[in-house]
This record gives structure tokens, C-alpha cells and sequence, in this order.
């Protein structure tokens, strides 16, 4: 994340962690060995059955929730805030005292993350270009899902993953990331790719094409809210919720680039990586580009690595498998989104919700937040480095049970507890690698 933001994203650190570092790292490996000894041991048979899985909510609360006055309320509210958001970007003074940045960067892409959490794809009824698309195609009298093409399947998440690493790369590359002409070139240009898509496409499109979509989306899918096969809204074990997640061409590259460029974002802030960058041949935009180029390839090798060596232990050889396994990597990933950008959210929220005051440098107090201050005092560190260490264990547990019951259900019964060995260690050199990151900073 660019420097003007005044915090660093993990204020936690390994002096801070109420064990030495070196335990926790050990306790996080036990975690999972453990876990997958007892699941071998007590889960001999699939368990989870997706989509289909949920209690329903009464009838007349799905009625309310699925009705056109909060859809449209909901759709109303995501295009508000994003026009307020443009003016500022616009008209506002293009300095540290300018909301945009710490909307964009705090607020909306962090903030994303707990409210998925909670309650399911929620970026799906407030994304303002589906908004104007189905506007627009309402205007030319056309159903907004009908498009000149069908939605190829050969495409899947590959629009998403592309969108998601051009944003991470400016967030944590381009050195002009805060400055509010980048980022209005940079949404200028994403929502015209969008619109392009869905008049191609219809509607549709925005499933798997708009990267925020499916950011939201998948890890919505460890809600308790979900949204069953039949159409009713449930609660729901959150692991049906992974279970339920169709394989789909690009959905391992997409999760990929998330797990990848957080990793990034840890690694870019140690001093060994900024002396590297400042030492060698490369410009720090060229240096930063193979980082987070390197950090998603990784990402996915290991992947792919596990599973193929999951498919030759499991002696039935099939296709596809690290995109079966991809569903596993998500809770990683959204113990690690937790794990490193819990202070940022917590602090510089605050901030940002103070500027937002005043988004043209006028001297307004639109909120009444304008003579706020940031309070530090809401969490210590050592509470932030446990909450750190918690959510990367519990993500890379939960990921180890995603994968122990998808992987009953490929291999035959007899070889599927051993199948899952390459993917243990996938997930150790994760937990290990990721926690070395995120406190070597």
C-alpha cells in the first residue's frame, strides 16, 4: 500500500505476540497436522453437499430481502456513494486530506471482506455499473441478461482475475497509487471494460468478469447467509457454501491473484525486499511487477503441485483437479486478507471516515466527523498480532477440511486420506510462509 496512508497494515509485529514467534509458527503447523489426523480418523465419508444444504428463512423475510424496495434501495445506496466518492476524486484537492484513496483502498476493498463475511455477496446488489447496465437496458427495452453472445464457458473467472491483479497492481506497484488522477484513469477505464462486457455479454457478465464481484462473491461463500439451489435463502454451514462453488475455468488463477498479492503486500513492505528494489537494475515499477507476478505464480504452483501430486497418489488420474481444490485455498485467503488488513481497517477506517467530512477541501462537516481524531487505543498491538496469528491458523484449518471432503468424494475411499498428504504440506509451507511475511515486517 502506497506510503501516504498513515499506517502500516500489520501494526502487530513479533515483539508484540504474547508467545515468542518461533512457537507460533510451530503451534500453527501442529494445528493442522492434528486437524488432518482427526479428520482422517472421524470423516471417513463426504459430508457436505453445497448448494443444496440450508435452513430456510421464513418466507415473508425472504420476501422482504428479495423484493424490488431493498433491491432497489441497496442499488440506490452503492450508486450514491460511489457518485459522492467521484466527486471527491473529481473536484476534491488531490492531497493526503482527500478521502478517495482511503475509500477505495480501506473502506471498499477491505471492508469488503467482513461484510461478504456476514452477509454473502453483498457487492453484487450494490455494484453501480450493474445498476446503469440494467438502466441502460431497460431504457432500450432489452432484458438486462440478454446480451449480443452467451457468456462463453472457456472465459469463467479468467475476466475477474485479470481485473483483480490490474487493481492489486495499483494498489501496491504503481507509485502514484493515491494520487486521485490514477485512480480516476484507472476506474474511467475498469468501468468502460465492464459496460463493454456486459453489453456483450449481458448481465451475466458481471458474475464472473466484474473482479469486485467475484472478490465479494467468493468470500461470501463462507457466509452462514447463502442462497440454495432452489432459490431460497438460507442459513447454512459455511462449508456447503464452499462446497457449492462450481468448478469453473480462471477460478484457481483468480484465488491465485488474491492469496498472491496479499502475500506481496507483506512482502513489499520488508526491508530486504526495499533495499533489493533500491539496489538492483530494475525500476521499482518493473521490480514491482515480477514481485507480484512471482508471488502469484508461486501461489499457483504450489496449487497445482499438491493436486497433481494428490492425482498420482490417488491412482485415478482426472483433470482439472486444482481447480476442484481451488474452493480450499479461499478461507486461506480470507485468514490472511483478515490477518493483514485488520489494523488498516480498524485505523485508517477511522481516518477515512473523518475526511469524508469534508471531500472537497471546503471546510464542511457533512458527517460531523470532521474535528474526529484516530483512536489507537480501541486495540493493543498484542491483541492485533493475536488476532493475526488466529485468523491465518483458522483460515489454513478450515482450508484442510474443504479439501478432506472434496477429496473423498474424487479419490477412492482407500487412497483419499493419503491424497490429501501433498496438500497438508501445501498448506503448512502457506501458514508458515505467510505468517513469516506477515511478522517480518
Amino acid at each position: 500500500m502506497n506510503a501516504t496512508l498513515i499506517l502500516a497494515h500489520g501494526v502487530g509485529g513479533r515483539e508484540d505476540l504474547p508467545l515468542p514467534f518461533p512457537y507460533a509458527l510451530t503451534g500453527a503447523a501442529i494445528a493442522l497436522v492434528v486437524s488432518f489426523a482427526a479428520l482422517g480418523l472421524a470423516w471417513r465419508r463426504p459430508r457436505l453437499s453445497g448448494d443444496a444444504a440450508g435452513r430456510p428463512l421464513p418466507r415473508r423475510l425472504q420476501a422482504v430481502l428479495d423484493g424490488p424496495a431493498v433491491r432497489w434501495a441497496l442499488r440506490a445506496a452503492g450508486l450514491a456513494v460511489t457518485v459522492f466518492v467521484a466527486v471527491a476524486a473529481v473536484f476534491g484537492p488531490n492531497d493526503t486530506l482527500n478521502p478517495t484513496p482511503g475509500v477505495v483502498y480501506v473502506l471498499f476493498w477491505v471492508g469488503l471482506v467482513p461484510a461478504s463475511l456476514l452477509f454473502g455477496p453483498v457487492w453484487r446488489l450494490l455494484n453501480p455499473l450493474r445498476t446503469i447496465h440494467s438502466c441502460l437496458a431497460r431504457l432500450a427495452r432489452t432484458a438486462p441478461d440478454r446480451g449480443l453472445w452467451p457468456y462463453p464457458a472457456w472465459l469463467g473467472y479468467w475476466p475477474a482475475a485479470a481485473g483483480l491483479f490490474a487493481f492489486t497492481w495499483l494498489e501496491l506497484v504503481w507509485p502514484h497509487s493515491t494520487d486521485l488522477v490514477s485512480l480516476r484513469v484507472w476506474f474511467a477505464g475498469y468501468a468502460a471494460v465492464q459496460l463493454l462486457g456486459a453489453l456483450a455479454f449481458g448481465g451475466r457478465w458481471f458474475d464472473h468478469g466484474d473482479a469486485f464481484e467475484a472478490y465479494s462473491s467468493l468470500i461470501g461463500r463462507l457466509s452462514a447467509l447463502g442462497r440454495r439451489t432452489d432459490g431460497r435463502l438460507v442459513l447454512r454451514n459455511p462449508f456447503n457454501g464452499l462446497d457449492g462453488l462450481a468448478p469453473m475455468s480462471g477460478l484457481a488463477a483468480t484465488v491465485a491473484v488474491l492469496l498472491g498479492s496479499t502475500a506481496y503486500d507483506s512482502l513489499s513492505n520488508a526491508p530486504w525486499w526495499t533495499g533489493f528494489l533500491q539496489s538492483g537494475p530494475l525500476s521499482d515499477v518493473a521490480g514491482g511487477t515480477l514481485g507480484l507476478v512471482g508471488a502469484v505464480l508461486l501461489v499457483a504452483a504450489l496449487l497445482a503441485a499438491g493436486a497433481r501430486a494428490a492425482d498420482a497418489i490417488g491412482g485415478a488420474p482426472r483433470a482439472g483437479l486444482p481447480t476442484a481444490f481451488a474452493h480450499s485455498v479461499i478461507p486461506v485467503t480470507v485468514g490472511y486478507l483478515v490477518a493483514h488488513y485488520f489494523s488498516l481497517l480498524l485505523f485508517e477506517g477511522q481516518r477515512t471516515l473523518v475526511l469524508a467530512s469534508d471531500p472537497l477541501g471546503t471546510g464542511a462537516d457533512l458527517f460531523g466527523t470532521a474535528d474526529h481524531g484516530v483512536d489507537f487505543t480501541i486495540v493493543t498491538p498484542a491483541t492485533i498480532a493475536l488476532v493475526q496469528v488466529i485468523a491465518v491458523m483458522t483460515g489454513h484449518v478450515l482450508g484442510v477440511i474443504a479439501a478432506h471432503d472434496r477429496a473423498l468424494r474424487l479419490f477412492p475411499r482407500r487412497r483419499a486420506v493419503l491424497t490429501q498428504i501433498p496438500l497438508l504440506v501445501l498448506m503448512v509451507a502457506y501458514t508458515i510462509g505467510g505468517l513469516t511475511l506477515l511478522f517480518a515486517t
